[in-house]
Formats: structure tokens, sequence, C-alpha cells
């Protein structure tokens, strides 16, 4: 049986190719406003992020998801992502990764 291709994605914070399988879609959606994607269907400008909760942290002591969205992002968009991070991570860890 032929090995199928794993799809991969840069991750936003960390620059290094990721399974997509392993991270989080975030979205800038045409209301200039910024989402988690949990489908990874929503239409808008996407980005990964990996589900590592200090990237994250990161992340907002810098701004990166502001600059690479070019808008300003609210801090608790930053909290509620890093909620969701967290606890994907931690199912990841629970049930492994068949979601």
């Amino acid at each position: 049986m032929k090995q199928r291709k794993i799809p991969m994605r840069k991750d936003l914070l960390t620059n290094e190719m990721r399974p997509k399988k392993e991270m989080v879609r975030i979205v800038r959606l045409a209301d200039e406003t910024v989402a988690i994607d949990p489908t990874g269907k929503q239409s808008g400008r996407g980005a990964y992020v990996a589900l590592d909760p200090a990237a994250v942290q990161k992340a907002k002591q810098k701004k990166l998801i502001d600059t690479a969205f070019g808008i300003k992002v609210a801090p608790e968009f930053y909290d509620e992502l890093f909620a969701y991070v967290d606890h994907q991570k931690a199912r990841q860890e629970l049930f492994g990764n068949a979601q």
C-alpha cells in the first residue's frame, strides 16, 4: 500500500514545519477580527500555530499575530488562544493523535 503524503504547515510562532494535524489554525476574518478556526475551513487569511503554550505566551509578549495579520489583536485573544492550545495539547497527551 502506498504511503499517504502528510500535509505540512509552517508554524507562525517558531517558523518550523509541522504536520497540519498537530497545529491549530487562526484566521483573520473580513471584518478585521481574529478567531480560532478548529475546523480549518473558515474563509479568511489563515495562519497555523503549534500546540505549544509556551510559544503562545512568547507570541503575546512580542505581538507576533498582530504583525502577521497587520491588525491590532486584543490581548484577550491571546488568552483565549493559550487556553485552547493548552486544552488541545492535554487532549493529545491523554488520547493520542486520534481526534
